[in-house]
């Protein structure tokens, strides 16, 4: 039996065996932590390993990179050569490595990647230095490309951001690095980088911005371009002058503090002259430039090479109508009017000036020549035409009163009604039910005919409403169709492109003159001519007028959803819409509003260094009271009894009033 003796003497011998068996076990588990360790460490590089081996296994084709194809230019220019806008990549002349341009070359080393002659591809000192500034300003602040990465990307790789593309682009510019010498890296850099604008190459971006070549660049110039290489769109000299200047200054600061330039030509540079460059000199048009590039195909075909294209656009007369336009339904916006259209042809169907929405930077859809929309009463010409063609004339009478065809009861506006009137005056001041009744007389194909003859392009439905223009036809096609009209009954097509070249000059297409025909007799044209001529004088388009002949035509649709003017003087032919993309009624503007003020002022510029615009005064108020007056017979804003007479002009009207 063991003695207190021998217990005392066991205590210290179990502690001692228990620390010991606690220590190795402790010193197992630290074992097995660092095999575990050790193993992950070992499979996470077999799995990066792998993942590089796969990165390099799928890199893209060099030699296929190299030679890949680009989507040609498009340049578009206005009739006096100044560049509208351009579309697809432009390259210009190549720089070879043995031809560096000084002054960009050292102020893009010294902008975007200053250890460039110090590293081997990937610069790990640059890549600490961004990760330090980007965690200390807790967003983006640095990137840590080399130009090496860079040439990478930009010749072999897509622009998609992803580990894989990382990955290679470290491998490819590894591979650059050995294959090249820094001169040729950096001009492989310099004629495949974006600077913008379609701009590929600082050649083609030298040319562009500042109408010189790279070599004539001074160092001011050359730290703009440099400047763009962060944000080409944000840095435009052009589109953002003041932010590429600013930005221009860092790089010369750069280019001061890492030995690039002295504190001399800092303080020089800073001085120096900005070259004016070619990049929109036309500044509107935008609407146009699309559709004359979505039309150049058709003239000369699908194309590998680089071409201007020469329109038939009046740059003076494009701006003056985008301006227009812009401040009318700006200060409409109270009437519920945000959107409208504009197009300009002269005699021969050129068109002079296109406005497709009143700001293309927030809608790009054409309204000019894309949307379909009622015409309304600017339809009611190809009804008269057709009825003088019938042989009715200017005072034939026609019944205005009440109609009724199966369920459809058309009005007049202000369910006014005139009895026995003459074409004259039912189309001067806009009759609905006259021209129905006008109508029935007549044969609907041949009126819509007359139409699509004259340059409507949509489909019309044969229906008795038809006549009141409650089919949708384009901006363009009501421009030409009064265009015939305008030509004195001669064929008008809508043509906008002149001629296309190669930027060499060789000539790839040059318009011939169309070959008019006579599809309307000359003495229907004179005659609905007298009868437009007086809705612009006495009738619905009084605010039209002007101090030289005009004629033309208003047109409302159901609820006021649309409102036209369409009308020509001896030199244009201009059509006019207002409304809303999503169909919502305006408030009470009608064709002879908010269109005829727009038409009005547009055209009133066309002879602004004539005679007539030195005579042109404000409206007198007998004018004012008349104008009233009219403009109530289109609206519908008051009502009263039918008249007993027919007035036949506008004094008769009055005294029925």
């Amino acid at each position: 039996m063991p003695t207190k003796a021998n217990k005392k003497q066991e205590k210290p011998r179990k502690k001692i065996q228990n620390k010991k068996r606690r220590s190795s076990k402790k010193s197992s588990r630290i074992w097995k932590l660092f095999k575990f360790l050790c193993l992950s460490v070992l499979i996470a590089l077999l799995v990066v390993g792998g993942y590089i081996l796969y990165c390099y296994a799928t890199m893209p084709d060099i030699q296929k990179a190299v030679s890949r194809t680009r989507q040609p230019s498009t340049v578009i220019m206005a009739e006096n050569g100044n560049d509208i806008a351009k579309f697809g990549n432009v390259y210009a002349q190549v720089i070879y490595p043995d031809k560096l341009p000084e002054n960009l070359t050292n102020a893009v080393i010294a902008i975007e990647d200053r250890r460039f002659y110090k590293h081997s591809g990937f610069d790990i000192v640059g890549f600490s230095r961004a990760m330090v500034t980007n965690v200390f300003r807790r967003r983006y602040a640095q990137g840590a490309s080399t130009i090496s990465q860079q040439v990478a990307k930009n010749v072999f790789l897509t622009p998609n951001k992803n580990v894989k593309r990382k990955v290679q682009e470290l491998l490819l510019a590894r591979w650059l690095e050995k294959k090249f010498s820094k001169k040729q890296i950096m001009a492989l850099y310099l004629n495949r980088v974006y600077f913008g604008s379609g701009n590929y190459g600082a050649e083609a971006a030298a040319n562009w911005y500042f109408n010189k070549s790279v070599y004539q660049l001074n160092l001011r110039e050359a730290a703009v371009l440099a400047g763009m290489l962060k944000a080409p769109n944000r840095y435009n000299p052009i589109l953002q002058r003041e932010k590429a200047l600013k930005r221009a200054d860092i790089v010369l600061q750069n280019m001061k503090k890492y030995k690039f330039s002295t504190e001399k030509q800092y303080n020089e540079a800073r001085q120096m002259p900005i070259g004016n460059g070619q990049q929109y000199r036309v500044t509107g048009g935008k609407h146009f430039a699309e559709y004359v590039y979505n039309e150049v195909n058709g003239f000369i075909g699908e194309r590998t090479e680089d071409i201007v294209v020469m329109t038939t656009l009046d740059q003076n007369l494009q701006e003056t109508a985008e301006k227009i336009l812009r401040a009318k339904v700006e200060q409409a916006k109270g009437l519920n009017v945000t959107e409208g259209a504009v197009v300009i042809l002269d005699k021969d169907g050129a068109v002079k000036a296109m406005v497709g929405g009143v700001d293309y930077n927030r809608s790009q859809f054409n309204r000019a020549v894309q949307a379909k929309r009622q015409t309304g009463s600017a339809f009611k010409p190809f009804v008269y035409l057709t009825a003088l063609q019938y042989g009715f004339a200017p005072d034939s009478m026609i019944s205005d009163a009440p109609i009724t065809i199966g369920k459809w009861k058309p009005e007049n506006y202000t369910k006014r009604y005139y009895g026995n009137v003459t074409l004259t005056f039912a189309l001067v001041h806009s009759l609905n039910a006259a021209t129905v009744r006008l109508s029935r007389e007549l044969m609907l194909k041949d009126i819509a005919a007359n139409a699509h003859k004259m340059g409507i392009t949509t489909r019309l439905d044969l229906t008795p409403s038809m006549v009141l223009g409650t089919n949708g036809a384009k901006v363009i096609d009501m421009a030409a169709a009064y265009a015939t009209l305008a030509n004195g009954g001669k064929s008008v097509w809508p043509h906008a492109i002149n001629e296309v070249a190669t930027h060499d000059g060789r000539q790839l297409y040059v318009r011939q003159a169309d070959k008019q025909q006579q599809i309307i007799e000359p003495a229907v044209v004179k005659n609905l001519t007298s009868m437009l001529e007086k809705v612009i004088n006495q009738g619905t388009g009084h605010k039209a007028k002007l101090p030289i002949f005009a004629a033309g035509k208003t047109g409302t649709t159901q609820n006021y959803r649309d409102a036209w003017f369409i009308g020509w003087t001896n030199k244009y032919v201009a059509a006019v819409w207002v409304g809303n993309d999503n169909d919502k009624p305006m408030n009470k503007v009608g064709g002879g509003s908010l269109p005829a003020e727009i038409w009005h002022d547009i055209m009133l510029t066309t002879v602004k260094d004539t005679p007539a615009y030195a005579a042109e005064t404000s409206k007198t108020d007998e004018d004012d009271a008349i104008g009233a007056l009219i403009e109530e017979e289109e609206e519908g804003t008051s009502e009263s009894k039918p008249a007993k007479s027919a007035p036949q002009n506008l004094e008769e009207l009055l005294d029925s009033l």
